[in-house]
């Protein structure tokens, strides 16, 4: 069973009716980004986007900048994003030492859940579990 936890952010917000599209940390495979892009249209991958070498705070910076959700296995984004006032909200993929298959079905099972949680002002961050 997949949970979804979402963590309270600061005033500001992506609007309610924007559409989610991800930007996958490299932790995260570039192979599931075309797998990804009927349920979160424009989705891309770090690596894909030459932003392999990037820090964790210019790949939140990028994401912010461009209209991405940063979505990450890695936890230290959660403080990071926490820090610049949920700029750009985040998915931490909480699922632990699993395959590109079992992700890519957790996004896509929950894809509504994200969206909804996303859209709402007070959510900074969704945790997949």
């Amino acid at each position: 069973m997949l949970g979804i936890r979402g963590f309270p952010r600061g005033s500001r917000g992506q609007d309610p009716g924007s559409r989610v599209k991800l930007l996958l940390d490299e932790n995260l495979s570039r192979r599931l980004v075309p797998a990804l892009q009927q349920v979160f249209p424009g989705t891309s991958q770090v690596t894909l986007l030459g932003l392999e070498r990037s820090t964790d705070a210019e790949l939140c910076v990028y994401a912010a900048s461009h209209g991405f959700v940063l979505c990450s296995k890695d936890d230290d984004f959660q403080a990071l994003a926490a820090a610049r006032g949920y700029r750009p909200k985040l998915i931490r993929v909480a699922l632990g030492n699993v395959s590109n298959d079992k992700v890519l079905e957790a996004l896509i099972s929950a894809a509504e859940s994200i969206s909804q949680a996303l859209a709402d002002d007070g959510a900074g961050v969704v945790v997949l579990e």
